[in-house]
């Protein structure tokens, strides 16, 4: 991390190590709580900042349980891969904001259970991850935690 300006952003927001890459802090975790379909009860929803800077990423992951959205805050654009569960062919997505560049998205939706990877495309990228239900790291599995061969087809090893 010797980008001065990241090194401020993890001060300013006090970001801690992502077990996935990057950095976050919880900003706010419902009172409200939901029984999910599967039975599971959950805070009704979560929402993170999250910040990956050039050459971080955000390693293949999954929340079971629970959608997922994206949203950019500042910096850089940040692109977003998704895969569904059983794999297959893996979706490119930019996030940012930009009137001179359409194909930009200000925010992606992440469905419950699908892989997803992400990188900065410049210095660094800002963004809020929402989750409702709201996210527990026991809904949270990394691709790399599974035997190679429980791989799904379709995930790009430089996101493992």
């Amino acid at each position: 991390m010797a980008d001065p300006e990241v090194r401020a952003l993890i001060e300013r927001y006090q970001l801690d190590p992502h077990p996935e890459g990057g950095w976050y802090r919880e900003l706010h975790r419902s009172g409200e709580l939901v029984q999910r379909s599967d039975g599971e009860t959950r805070d009704a929803l979560t929402l993170i900042l999250f910040l990956l800077e050039s050459g971080a990423v955000s390693r293949w992951h999954r929340v079971a349980g629970a959608d997922e959205t994206w949203q950019a805050i500042a910096g850089d654009p940040l692109e977003l891969l998704t895969l569904p569960p059983g794999g297959g062919t893996f979706r490119r997505r930019r996030i940012g904001f930009s009137l001179a560049d359409p194909a930009l998205e200000p925010v992606a939706v992440v469905l419950a259970g699908h892989w997803q990877a992400a990188r900065s495309l410049g210095r660094w990228s800002l963004v809020s991850c929402c989750v409702g239900p709201g996210f527990s790291f026991s809904d949270f599995a990394l691709l790399s935690d599974l035997p190679a061969a429980a791989h799904p087809a379709g995930a790009l090893p430089e996101f493992l």
